[in-house]
């Protein structure tokens, strides 16, 4: 066995197994003329040898070699490497053996003789399916953070609840409807109950009819054909298509206009759908989750949402509490969203009592979604772990100021500043020129006012 590498970044590893001496000085010399770092190797289990020793890209093999063929040398290359690309050659084609290389999923085969050239090209091929398959797992990858996971944190009863409910309603085919303010998860919700649908290996599409312009809503959600409209250079497939045969999540239902609650409604009770421009119809297997800050009922009142579409998305109901409504889920949602950020610290230790004690007595308007924004943050903003009050938002000094102000006996305007500035320069560890900008006042001003108190202090 003998090696020979020429430096390139990101270049093929490549195994060459034959017992043809000619061609294996050949592949020494060519290949890493290619730009590849190439093992070669006189027969199969010499093959085997190297596979056990270290990684290769790809595998290019002759069928027939002493000890060990070309077909178990690939089998036992999958064993080690899955994703590793084989390439056989032999110089007595058959159908047998094309067959054989087929079924170990080989990427191409190769008869001999055969010219550099096209063994160039083959190789050329391998690398470009390797890039191909690296760009589809980065994809994957940033889809996947983008996403978050569907684990449903905290132990409290609200939320035991919401599971259980999710629980009955996946298996199932009917719609559901997710109601709850802003910022709840509503989302995590819809993911839940399609991972754990019969429907769990098809795509999940999510839109939100809030934040489209009206007059596009139709067009991402049905599709259109090229010059249905002004600027339509090409045709495009609607969501509903796109989540075919899976599940597509409607993220504030309540928002859509009266037409187009019209052609849902028809699309949910008949599946079928119409590109914008098209005469013909497209039939569709989807089920659709519905989520709605908005109370439908008033809106069926007012006449600015279908009754029938309303008794038609809703078949199945999920209220997802408000944040401020499972305090006992905070400090473990909050520990949870911090490890998407920091990987330091040890899990008892992730915030001080003080800061657990913030956290718990904020309001969360935004509910989770605000609390995800607090937590990373408080994780820029804090050198090593546990996160203290100090690495909060700004927001939450100064509720906890007021609440001290409230207990405490009254004081001059002066004490006021005084109690602010200093709790500013402790949180930016003296950091003045961030104190003034915290506290919206000139580095001068500051200066000022601190010289001023230093000098009643000493006076006094």
């Amino acid at each position: 066995m003998s090696q020979s590498k020429q430096p390139k970044r990101n270049a093929m590893h490549i195994l060459f197994a034959d017992d043809e001496k000619n061609l294996q000085e050949l592949m020494r010399s060519e290949l890493p003329r290619m730009g590849y770092t190439v093992t070669v190797c006189p027969d199969g289990l010499t093959a085997v040898a190297a596979l056990e020793k270290e990684p290769f890209d790809c595998l290019l093999v002759d069928l027939d070699m002493p000890g060990m063929n070309g077909i178990d040398v690939i089998g036992r290359a999958r064993e080690l490497r899955p994703e590793i690309e084989a390439v056989v050659m032999t110089g007595k084609p058959s159908q047998e053996t094309a067959i054989a290389a087929l079924r170990h999923q080989a990427f191409d085969y190769l008869t001999k003789p055969c010219r550099l050239a096209e063994i160039a090209g083959l190789l050329g091929r391998v690398a470009e399916r390797r890039q191909t398959k690296r760009q589809l797992a980065a994809l994957q990858h940033r889809l996947k953070r983008a996403e978050g996971d569907c684990q449903m944190v905290g132990n409290g009863s609200a939320m035991d609840s919401v599971r259980k409910l999710i629980a009955k309603v996946a298996p199932t085919e009917s719609s559901v409807l997710i109601r709850g303010e802003t910022g709840c998860g509503k989302e995590l919700v819809a993911r839940a109950i399609h991972e754990s649908s019969l429907r769990a290996e098809q795509p999940m599409v999510a839109i939100n009819c809030g934040a489209l312009p009206e007059n596009l809503i139709e067009s991402e959600l049905f599709g259109h054909c090229k010059g249905a409209f002004t600027g339509a250079d090409s045709a495009r497939t609607g969501l509903f298509e796109v989540a075919d045969g899976g599940t597509i999540f409607l993220d504030e239902v309540g928002e859509l206009p009266l037409a187009m609650q019209a052609k849902l409604l028809r699309v949910l009770e008949t599946g079928d759908i119409r590109r914008l421009g098209d005469n013909q119809t497209v039939n569709v297997n989807v089920r659709v989750v519905c989520a709605t800050h908005r109370d439908l009922e008033k809106m069926v009142e007012e006449g600015t949402f279908r009754e029938d579409l309303m008794f038609r998305i809703n078949t199945f109901e999920i209220e997802v509490p408000a944040l401020r409504e499972r305090i006992d889920d905070i400090v473990p949602l909050a520990s949870h969203l911090l490890r998407r950020h920091r990987t330091d610290g040890s899990s008892e230790q992730l915030f001080t009592p003080e800061a657990i004690a913030e956290l718990k007595a904020h309001q969360w308007p935004g509910n989770v979604r605000e609390l995800a924004n607090v937590v990373e943050h408080a994780a820029i903003l804090c050198d090593s772990l546990p996160i203290g009050t100090e690495h909060l938002p700004r927001h939450f000094g100064r509720r906890q100021l007021r609440k001290e102000l409230r207990d405490s006996e009254p004081m001059s305007l002066r004490e006021l500043e005084m109690i602010a500035i200093e709790r500013s320069l402790t949180r930016h560890d003296g950091n003045k020129p961030a104190v003034a900008e915290e506290l919206g006042v000139s580095l001068k001003t500051l200066y000022n006012k601190i010289n001023s108190a230093e000098e009643k202090r000493m006076a006094g």
